[in-house]
């Protein structure tokens, strides 16, 4: 199967590296994204939104044999959900990576903007259970793969207006949440819930990892996104 693999913030196609190896030993054409604006200064990427995000990862999925599984990852997850939105007849699955499907009118989160742009924040911005399975080579090592990315992006509201992505399977991988866990989690975020509700099948299954499984557990992760896109559209 084609397989769309979107990054999160500050993240561009490389991070997927490992996960994308053992995905096209496993048969799979994968098509790793790296996203517009991203490591671009302000003068060139200051007009690029969430918006835009999604369209270049509606022009992957229109260039590829449908239909496409769709992974996005953290604030990816934003991305591939405006995907589901867009093209729901070409997407056989979404996979989020430790995230849940943003509620139409969302973002992502508000981070630091510095000259214009938002640079990665450094690993200990991170809360304990997100990094604690990061060690420091791999640290130095993924920092180096990181760049800003343009302001608006974590900000911006998603549109979404198609009810027909809800007919899209899910799958989320939790780093370290179960169902129960994560729908009493959901059940304080309004309306995340009540998206997460409208999915017609959804399936939650725990990692075991921090938030960046890519680099911590990229096999596992690799076996779990395999297992979830080789079930067919219900």
């Amino acid at each position: 199967m084609d397989i769309i693999l979107i990054p999160g913030l500050w993240l561009e196609a490389s991070s997927w590296s490992d996960v994308t190896a053992d995905l096209e030993h496993a048969g799979h054409t994968v098509h790793p994204l790296t996203l517009p604006g991203v490591g671009a200064p302000a003068a060139e990427s200051s007009e690029i939104g969430i918006a835009d995000w999604v369209a270049a990862a509606v022009a992957a999925v229109d260039t590829v044999t449908k239909p496409v599984a769709v992974v996005g990852h953290s604030g990816g997850g934003n991305v591939a959900w405006g995907v589901a939105d867009a093209r729901p007849d070409d997407v056989s699955r979404v996979v989020f990576v430790d995230t849940v499907p943003p509620p139409p009118g969302f973002g992502i989160s508000e981070f630091e903007v510095v000259e214009g742009v938002i640079p990665f924040p450094g690993w200990d911005f991170f809360p304990d259970e997100d990094v604690d399975d990061l060690d420091d080579e791999t640290r130095a090592r993924t920092t180096r793969l990181t760049h800003s990315v343009p302001a608006r992006v974590p900000t911006d509201e998603i549109d979404l207006r198609n009810d027909a992505r809800h007919r899209v399977p899910v799958t989320m991988l939790m780093g370290g949440l179960d169902r129960e866990t994560l729908e009493s989690e959901l059940d304080q975020w309004g309306t995340y819930a009540d998206e997460f509700r409208a999915i017609a099948e959804a399936e939650v299954v725990r990692i075991g990892s921090g938030h960046w499984p890519q680099f911590s557990v990229p096999h596992r992760l690799a076996e779990l996104i395999d297992a979830a896109v080789t079930r067919r559209k219900s």
